[in-house]
């Protein structure tokens, strides 16, 4: 039973950490990948239905390390309360912040939501990196082993967010070209080099498609969708430098995040390192997260980034699980009854919620919204 117990926990916060790297490493990114004002509101868009879903995941992991861990919630908090003051702190700025932000009528009011989210996204990464190092390093939050835990999770979170970025920036227009192999034939009466536009086909009669030889950015997007205007009269084509820049930044960050990780396994055997129970399984799977950074830093790494930031966030609790002993009490059957009878209808919701947000993050947010 406590094993079941600890792989549900393990689940959870997995699961919490896939959706939230999204909203927080593109809150982390946005200075960088979100310039303009239109840009800002496509980048809080994207990141909505994410921190609103990663939320019902948290509320999960809270309730089963309440319910089945009593013990766990006060020896992860002992001696690391100033890091979840912290964390609690940027996670209530960065949620004001979204909540708030298209509730502004001026620019100022705009611009400290903007820093809300960008501090609160940077203040969330480092505090889970931190609690992360602790956990490994069996309490120390000042060690080399922990402070390389940190920069590992700040990076990891970046990767995340411009992977995401990189799917969820495209404008809607290039979203279709994107995905079709070959350009539609134009509709009767429009010629190739006609000004109109028509599915697969770029104003001016270039055609969008890979099919046709257009050129791609690192994001996959047409480059004549990048800033490119529209004649006077037409519908505007929105940029798609967001996504382009999100794209090239995923190798830079997961050879950082590889560096980083091979910084804190180096650090492991000094004062404050690994305090590992089970070396053989911390390995292993420590090594599923250097391979995913790995594969990301190569050539096919805006293409991979996608799967391999969620394979790398993944396997942080699972190697926390794999390396600790959490401290389990047994939990009597009754409660173990009621409680499994009422979170298992629940599971197979939460998965499938899952796969769709996974899934959403292929198609373009909206130029603005609700959140925008």
């Amino acid at each position: 039973m406590e094993i079941l117990a600890v792989v549900l926990l393990a689940g959870l916060v997995s699961g919490y950490l896939v959706l939230a790297g999204c909203d927080i490493g593109l809150g982390m990114l946005m200075p960088y990948v979100a310039r303009t004002g239109a840009e800002r509101r496509r980048a809080v868009s994207a990141m909505a239905p994410y921190f609103l879903g990663s939320e019902v995941w948290l509320l999960g992991t809270v309730g089963v390390a309440m319910g089945l861990f009593p013990v766990l919630k006060a020896e992860v908090i002992t001696g690391r309360w100033p890091v979840f003051v912290a964390l609690l702190a940027g996670w209530l700025f960065r949620d004001a912040g979204l909540w708030m932000r298209g509730r502004m009528r001026t620019g100022a009011g705009r611009a400290v939501c903007d820093v809300w989210i960008v501090g609160g996204s940077w203040t969330l990464a480092l505090s889970l990196g931190l609690v992360v190092g602790g956990l490994l390093g069996g309490g120390s939050l000042l060690s080399p082993f922990a402070i390389a835990c940190a920069l590992t999770a700040v990076a990891l979170f970046a990767l995340r967010g411009a992977a995401f970025g990189a799917e969820r920036l495209v404008p809607a227009a290039a979203a279709e070209p994107m995905h079709r192999q070959s350009p539609s034939p134009a509709p009767d009466g429009v010629a190739a080099g006609g000004g109109g536009a028509v599915p697969g086909r770029l104003p001016g009669g270039g055609a969008s498609g890979s099919g046709a030889g257009g050129a791609r950015t690192a994001s996959g997007v047409p480059a004549a969708v990048i800033g490119h205007t529209a004649a006077p009269g037409s519908m505007p084509t929105e940029s798609a430098v967001s996504a382009d820049t999100a794209a090239r930044a995923t190798r830079p960050l997961a050879r950082a995040a590889l560096a980083a990780a091979l910084l804190a396994a180096a650090a492991s055997p000094l004062p404050g390192g690994v305090a590992a129970e089970r070396p053989l399984a911390a390995a292993a799977t420590a090594l599923v997260v250097l391979g995913a950074l790995a594969a990301t830093s190569g050539l096919t790494g805006p293409r991979l980034s996608r799967h391999t930031s969620a394979a790398a966030l993944a396997s942080v609790p699972l190697l926390i699980a794999a390396a600790v002993n959490l401290p389990v009490a047994p939990v009597p059957d009754g409660i173990a009854v009621l409680f499994y009878s009422a979170v298992a209808p629940l599971v197979p919701f939460m998965v499938l919620g899952q796969i769709w947000l996974y899934r959403m993050v292929r198609r373009p947010a909206p130029a603005s919204g609700f959140f925008g």
